[in-house]
């Protein structure tokens, strides 16, 4: 059985500490689905929460955000494949959300995996799908939050959601710890080592009221404010914002780009950048392991703001600070692995 976690847990054991390694905002994909009659096998991966128009039909009937098949299926199972955003990943846990799907959501589900680096899922049979959440129970209209005892030794790079025997799920986010190709580059090559496509992790944040702190780590620049960092207004004389990330892997540290692309009237004054070496992370909590690499620096609107690292030390973690608050669309964190 999947062990069923609470949100709460939810988001301290898995959120904080792992990656959504099929979620759009990565790069996931849909490679293929058994159906998709009501609604669109894709709105399964999209960053934002599910909404409703209880107002709204289509040709096909009421207007769903999610994934939803036709009724009286005649195999076993619905299904979705995922092309993971990310280079491969070793699988903890998932949320399946049924949010106002009620009365038509998908009674149980099963989340299996596969390791394909060509992509090629042509010769794929069933026996070759790996189970990684076994077969549960869903309600209606709900989140619902399994996870294993442990995360996979094995790394995947396809997933596939399987629902018995129809109906709809509203979303679907699928945690891992990323695996990625540089793992095997050499010592010299010069990686983002905050990437989440390197397996960077946002595992510590002070405040996310208008976006969520994993959005800097993103590939790309961003479309607007909405995928970006942003903390609220401070009124406290003194106050400053963070996140800890935690490095893909231990490096040597080159350069720090902090951009603020799309933030023009909230971007934070000033930021500095820090550095810990830890072997547990419950000692980022002291301030002593902690060594200033980019100092109060000022920061302005719209901008990628380019700092060297001369500290040849080396840093598992990094923690950004913005003073006193605002909004950052990414920050890297260029080195070579220690």
């Amino acid at each position: 059985m999947a062990k069923i976690l609470d949100q709460e847990q939810f988001q301290k054991q898995i959120v904080s500490q792992y990656t959504d390694v099929i979620g759009e905002k990565v790069g996931g994909e849909i490679v293929s689905f058994s159906d998709e009659w009501f609604a669109q096998a894709e709105n399964l991966i999209k960053p934002k929460a599910p909404i409703r128009d209880a107002t709204r039909f289509v040709y096909a009937g009421a207007w769903y955000d999610g994934w939803e098949t036709r009724r009286h299926n005649t195999e076993e199972a619905d299904w979705v494949i995922f092309k993971f955003g990310v280079s491969s990943a070793r699988l903890i846990a998932c949320e399946v959300d049924t949010a106002f799907f009620n009365g038509n959501h998908a009674p149980f589900v099963s989340v299996e995996a596969i390791q394909n680096f060509d992509g090629d899922l042509s010769n794929v049979k069933d026996a070759d799908w790996e189970t990684i959440i076994p077969k549960s129970e869903c309600g209606p209209s709900q989140k619902h939050f399994f996870a294993r005892d442990q995360e996979t030794q094995k790394n995947y790079t396809h997933a596939r959601l399987r629902m018995y025997p129809d109906g709809g799920i509203a979303r679907f986010r699928l945690y891992g710890s990323v695996v990625p190709v540089t793992s095997k580059s050499s010592n010299e090559s010069v990686v983002d080592y905050a990437s989440v496509k390197n397996g960077g992790v946002a595992i510590r944040v002070s405040d996310q009221h208008f976006g969520t702190a994993d959005n800097i780590l993103l590939p790309g620049r961003g479309h607007d404010m909405s995928d970006g960092w942003e903390t609220k207004r401070s009124r406290t004389p003194g106050h400053t914002d963070w996140v800890i990330v935690r490095l893909g892997a231990p490096a040597k540290l080159q350069e720090i780009v902090v951009d603020t692309a799309h933030f023009r009237g909230n971007f934070p004054q000033k930021i500095n950048v820090a550095g810990a070496l830890v072997e547990s992370e419950d000692d980022i909590e002291n301030a002593d392991c902690w060594k200033t690499i980019v100092p109060d620096s000022k920061t302005t609107a719209d901008k990628e703001h380019f700092f060297k690292v001369i500290d040849d030390s080396t840093f598992s973690h990094v923690k950004l600070t913005i003073i006193p608050d605002g909004g950052v669309k990414r920050f890297r964190v260029f080195g070579v692995q220690a």
